[in-house]
């Protein structure tokens, strides 16, 4: 019974959340805070203004009316008529605001008095601390009154005085009025309610308009911004916004639109070359399969061609001229031998038997036999070998056919002498080990031109080669895992790189392999 309530509570917190990561609605939330602590800071400000000129008119109409009372009692004291001075007390005191207007004695007792109760009664306790710290005002809290202002005034002994109070006492008297401010709290209170309410209207007018002018300007074209990018996200290429605004919105919606424009061009053309290489790819793969059928066809003539001009070498003589262009026949027909296996072998190449292999004895013997070629007579070989590098899981003849490929094609590059380098290392990436096996000659380099071609089928520089070398080389590395790469500079060198994956067999396992690899005398 209670899992719903709090499903549905979940619910209205994440749907809040959610909102709140608007940009509108945090845009709009910044705002009406910021307006509505401003108008309120303003609001409060001009609050306490006002209460303090009401507090000041107040003080001002009571000083006021003490110096007036003060001038009127004076006159009639003066000629000895002290009743006119309680009459006067009287007059005054009728005033509505005016709670008690009276003269008290300097010892506290009260002379003449709006209220006639009063006289030769002690003054009120506040009145006469008032006088007795020889304040001019203060303003109080009496039970039944509310909040009194009250203000004295001393009245003093002078020449006009001496013949009723004689010449010792110097404050004959201390005149005492008593200021209600309950209306003018009241209208303090009325002032604070007109600021509150228009405070609060004008902050939801405001609030109102900016949260329409956010939804209608901002938020609504943005909104649809968003359904579109949706739309070429699933690869709707034809939406289009078309904003006629001059704002940033209307400069994003342009953008957006010239960012379409370009894709939907961009896309074209990835179709359209991706279709030429569709159909290039079928023509490949057409070439090879005529290719592979003609190279099976020569292949069998050929062995027996080779054969009979063998036979036919040896009924000559070792001096006999025609001895020279017996060789290069047959030196010919092994070249065509080799580019009809190359063919047979791109064409259908053989399924891999992979086993633990040994890189660093492969590349020795490599390297040993590569350099009996005669391209390789003038040539520094360097083998930099890494000792500890455990063995790989691959095909050991097809791998030695790629290295091989490679450093003759290395030596090949040097015609005028250089350096070959032949090194293994354990590289690291992608949080897997490789064993890397680079070749690198200082021959004229791969122009930058020519870099990106030189793996396709087909395509090579030499005057005699199918062009199918490095594209064999690289498919026998990608069969295995690995990735064949390559880094050259003009006319400094060139460097092949082979990354195969590490076995992960035990230290066990790989002594084991080690064993079994090692070459045999």
């Amino acid at each position: 019974m209670s899992a719903a309530p709090t499903r549905s509570a979940g619910c209205n917190l994440n749907g809040g959340s959610l909102a709140f990561k608007s940009l509108t609605t945090r845009v709009i939330f910044i705002s009406i805070t910021l307006l509505a602590f401003c108008i309120s800071s303003f609001a409060f400000l001009n609050l306490r203004r006002e209460q303090t000129q009401l507090i000041n008119s107040a003080r001002e109409s009571t000083d006021l009316l003490l110096q007036t009372i003060e001038r009127s009692i004076y006159n009639s004291m003066r000629i000895g008529n002290t009743e006119d001075t309680q009459i006067i007390l009287e007059m005054v005191g009728q005033n509505r605001n005016l709670l008690a207007v009276r003269i008290f004695h300097p010892h506290g007792i009260v002379l003449k008095s709006s209220h006639p109760d009063e006289v030769g009664k002690p003054v009120n306790d506040n009145d006469y601390q008032l006088f007795i710290n020889n304040r001019h005002e203060g303003i109080f809290a009496v039970p039944g009154q509310g909040e009194v202002l009250k203000m004295q005034k001393p009245i003093y002994n002078d020449e006009p005085c001496y013949t009723c109070h004689g010449r010792k006492i110097r404050i004959i008297g201390v005149l005492d009025v008593n200021y209600s401010l309950v209306e003018t709290r009241q209208r303090v209170v009325e002032a604070t309610k007109l600021f509150v309410f228009s405070t609060i209207a004008i902050v939801l007018f405001l609030s109102a308009s900016i949260s329409l002018v956010m939804l209608k300007f901002v938020r609504k074209p943005l909104n649809l911004i968003v359904a579109n990018m949706a739309r070429v996200e699933q690869g709707d290429l034809s939406v289009r916004i078309k904003s006629e605004g001059k704002d940033e919105v209307g400069r994003l919606s342009a953008s957006f639109d010239s960012m379409v424009d370009k894709l939907d061009i961009a896309k074209k053309e990835i179709e359209q070359c991706h279709f030429q290489q569709m159909e290039r790819a079928d023509r490949l793969a057409s070439v090879g399969e005529m290719a592979a059928g003609i190279a099976h066809e020569i292949k069998n003539p050929l062995t027996g061609i080779a054969a009979a001009i063998t036979i036919i070498k040896d009924d000559f003589e070792p001096a006999d001229p025609r001895t020279e262009i017996i060789n290069e026949v047959l030196e010919q027909i092994k070249r065509l031998d080799k580019t009809v296996n190359d063919l047979l072998f791109f064409g259908k190449p053989a399924q891999p038997e992979p086993t633990f292999t040994n890189l660093n004895r492969i590349v020795e013997k490599t390297l040993m036999f590569a350099s009996q070629h005669k391209s390789g007579k003038n040539i520094e070989k360097k083998l930099e070998l890494e000792e500890t590098l455990p063995p790989v899981y691959v095909d050991p003849k097809q791998i030695q056919q790629v290295f091989l490929n490679l450093i003759l094609n290395a030596l090949q590059a040097m015609q005028n002498g250089g350096v070959l380098t032949v090194g293994t290392s354990l590289v690291e990436s992608d949080g897997k080990q490789w064993a890397r096996v680079s070749i690198a000659d200082t021959g004229p380099g791969i122009p930058a031109q020519l870099l990106s071609k030189i793996f396709t089928p087909f395509f090579t520089t030499k005057a005699q080669g199918t062009g199918l070398g490095l594209a064999i080389c690289h498919k026998l590395v990608t069969q295995h895992g690995g990735e064949l790469s390559v880094v050259s500079e003009d006319g400094v060198g060139t460097a092949f790189t082979v990354d195969l994956p590490v076995s992960g067999i035990t230290a066990k396992e790989q002594e084991q392999g080690k064993q079994t690899l090692e070459p045999r005398n």
